[in-house]
């Protein structure tokens, strides 16, 4: 009888590297990176998929829901570093993208044996965590059959959670399971079984396809630029001042003036230079607006010329700064 591993594309021998122990470190290298160049492409082959999860977690996540990345091993790990990426780069709470990995945080840094063959682990986790309706669960494994994550998926759906699987193998025991399943196959892996390589290349490129998808549904992004980072360290007060002067166009110290009064908040100091109103009020717009701010820049601008045409001034705060100070 044949095992459900012996049929999957990433357990099978690669004839292109079958004598990659006799290779020259150069041509040891090359086979990779051209083995390498198919991930991309078995990434795009899967975009309609990834469409269809992009646009369900924005949906979860503009109404309250929480999206969850489980895995175990290499997938789980690349599920903790694209969530734990979130807060500082779009401004989010921790709780709004969380990731777990079979055996808890030390797996990040070992291998826990026997977590990641338990089911149990996988539900007992999903009811501890409170997931439910409104929710959505990110399963990851290579192969599809990791019993850790069939189990967080299976008790995600039981307790009324959208789920989505992201697997490099097609017919897979989790794409029965979930609402969306993304598939790409990159076949074969350089070293026969290591989905380390190829196939977690092709994980984080989805991964970073859903995460950053849904920030900029989210109103997360201007243009391309991240208006809702963390200033927590020098790189990011930086580029916080670079981004407020590309978009409004001031000085250094104009653009850093307006952050100190706008509390590091990008867009708020954004709006402050481009309308000339207060922090107040910059907030205001910002609320009214669901925080997207191309469309509170626009409804204020439009304000301050209806103002400005009955004689009126559109910044009324006595804190309201604008460019030309």
């Amino acid at each position: 009888m044949t095992s459900y591993f012996a049929q999957l594309t990433t357990e099978m021998n690669n004839p292109a590297t079958a004598s990659i122990d006799e290779c020259d470190t150069r041509e040891m290298l090359l086979l990779m990176n051209e083995e390498d160049q198919r991930v991309p492409l078995a990434v795009r082959q899967e975009i309609d998929a990834i469409v269809q999860a992009v646009d369900l977690l924005a949906h979860s996540l503009q109404n309250e829901g929480r999206m969850f990345y489980v895995g175990a091993g290499s997938s789980g790990r690349l599920g903790v570093l694209d969530a734990s990426e979130c807060p500082p780069t779009y401004g989010t709470d921790p709780d709004l993208v969380q990731a777990y990995i079979a055996g808890g945080d030390i797996a990040l840094r070992t291998a826990v044996e026997g977590f990641e063959d338990d089911p149990e682990s996988g539900a007992r986790l999903i009811r501890e965590k409170g997931i439910g309706a409104g929710d959505v669960v990110v399963g990851i494994t290579a192969s599809g059959s990791t019993p850790f994550v069939l189990g967080a998926i299976r008790q995600a759906k039981e307790n009324g959670a959208a789920t989505v699987g992201v697997v490099t193998n097609k017919n897979s025991r989790l794409s029965e399971l979930c609402d969306i399943c993304i598939a790409p196959v990159v076949g074969p892996e350089v070293i026969s079984g290591s989905t380390r390589l190829k196939s977690g290349t092709a994980q984080k490129l989805v991964l970073n396809m859903l995460t950053t998808g849904v920030m900029i549904k989210l109103g997360k992004v201007y243009n391309n630029l991240m208006v809702d980072l963390k200033a927590s360290n020098s790189k990011l007060y930086d580029r916080s001042i670079r981004i407020v002067r590309e978009v409004t166009g001031v000085s250094w110290k104009q653009a850093a003036e307006a952050l100190n009064k706008a509390g590091m908040h990008v867009k708020t100091a954004i709006l402050m230079l481009e309308i000339g109103v207060d922090v107040g009020e910059a907030a205001e717009l910002l609320e009214r607006h669901k925080g997207r701010l191309k469309a509170a820049i626009r409804n204020g601008k439009g304000r301050l010329e209806a103002g400005n045409g009955n004689g009126e001034d559109g910044g009324s705060g006595d804190g309201a700064i604008s460019k030309g100070e």
